[in-house]
């Protein structure tokens, strides 16, 4: 963990440096992001999410273990030395079971963390902020921080080389998107931070796990960022220029920043100068392989006749409708307004249904269409701009898989242009 911990320490100097967090288990989106490395001569850090992965196989199917072999896999595939890939496990804690009672919920909670402690996972954000079925509507700051280093003395007990790095706090929506439109986002207090690091630091000391301390790098706050189904919040410098000042006089810490997919450029680089350092990255990356799909499909409806179509829009769309549980607390459910939101939305909950095997083999049948077909460059110019743009140039070929592909790079490129700046 050298690598993450140079990082961080560079950024803490007013190096603009930074890491972005690709959290993210589909695999053209890992690839994508891998190919980005390899072309950054840089580290990768790849988070799982509870929700996708967990003790149980989350909505991947994957347990930790079968999520480390599953990145490791499309190392060996694309050519990335496996030590370069920083695992990491994003808002583990009792999430997935906040329906249950508290100590039932925690419980699982800890084995979670154990299994991705176990599992070789090196970077670990400990979220315990979700209250349980017995806890009422808001659980007190102590006893988040003390659930949270609960999870951390779990994690350390089955740690090998106790080189774990940790990042605490959650200042953000819960994992898998805000539930409801925004007007305005606030910023994070400093006394509300402070609060946070110390009682943090107070329940580490509670639990003689005070050593561990000093491999937390990052507090998660809200730098005034984020989006909702279809506006975006930019990052405002000004507005967080009080958090900027308050970590460079906190020892070791930057901030970790989540939601950040589809800021602009330049805000992206303003916050990694203003020690966010790490910048989480999910929605954003699928969002963008669900626009270069589309825009296959655009094209094949163009080239093949539509017996031999995929399909792959109506698809998705009659699946989504039989298996709403993954849009519907998120989305409007009637209408036109409705099917608008299941497709396009920011929020992209479209994401939950790429695992389902009906899809996964209608994308193939997409591949295997235009594998098969000279992809005219006009067509390209038509959907694919970006790409045609790259291909012109002899960067790519027009194959379906790299034309996507290239389609996510274009936002793994943003990101790391502001993390290398």
């Amino acid at each position: 963990m050298n690598a993450l911990k140079t990082i961080i320490n560079n950024n803490r100097v007013g190096q603009a440096q930074g890491i972005y967090s690709v959290c993210c288990a589909h695999p053209l989106v890992i690839e994508a992001a891998m190919l980005q490395a390899l072309n950054d001569d840089t580290e990768i850090l790849i988070e799982a999410t509870a929700n996708q992965v967990n003790q149980f196989g989350g909505y991947t199917g994957m347990k930790p273990n079968d999520f480390v072999e599953f990145v490791y896999a499309i190392a060996e595939k694309v050519g990335l030395d496996t030590q370069r890939i920083i695992l990491g496990g994003d808002h583990l804690g009792p999430v997935c079971w906040v329906n249950e009672p508290a100590e039932v919920a925690m419980v699982k909670a800890v084995e979670l963390v154990k299994a991705y402690a176990s599992a070789g996972f090196k970077k670990i954000h400990l979220d315990a902020s979700m209250p349980c079925a017995d806890d009422g509507e808001r659980l007190a700051d102590a006893e988040i921080a003390k659930r949270a280093a609960l999870m951390c003395q779990a994690a350390e007990s089955v740690s090998k080389d106790n080189d774990i790095l940790y990042v605490v706090g959650t200042e953000v929506p819960p994992p898998g998107g805000a539930t409801e439109e925004h007007e305005i986002i606030e910023v994070s207090h400093v006394e509300g931070v402070q609060q946070t690091i110390e009682l943090h630091q107070a329940a580490f000391a509670s639990l003689n796990i005070s050593d561990v301390w000093s491999r937390v790098i990052a507090v998660v706050v809200q730098p005034g960022v984020e989006f909702d189904n279809h506006q975006v919040f930019n990052y405002q410098r000004n507005e967080a220029q009080k958090l900027k000042e308050f970590i460079t006089t906190v020892d070791n810490l930057v901030y970790e920043a989540h939601s950040t997919d589809y800021q602009p450029d330049h805000c992206y680089r303003e916050l990694v100068q203003d020690h966010f350092a790490i910048l989480k990255v999910g929605p954003q990356l699928t969002y963008a392989l669900r626009e270069g799909l589309f825009a296959l499909t655009y094209i094949e409806d163009q080239l093949v006749e539509p017996a031999k179509r995929s399909n792959l829009r109506d698809v998705c769309e009659r699946i989504m409708l039989e298996k709403p549980h993954y849009w519907n607390k998120f989305y409007p459910s009637q209408g036109a307004e409705a099917k608008l939101f299941r497709a396009y939305s920011y929020s992209d909950r479209i994401r939950y249904y790429w695992p389902e095997d009906e899809i996964k083999q209608t994308v193939e049948t997409l591949f295997e269409n235009l594998e098969g077909q000279i992809i005219p460059q006009t067509l390209l110019s038509q959907f694919m701009p970006m790409q045609y743009k790259a291909l012109t140039k002899g960067q790519i070929n027009s194959s379906p898989r790299e034309l996507v592909l290239n389609k996510i790079m274009e936002v793994t490129n943003s990101y790391s242009l502001a993390c290398n700046q």
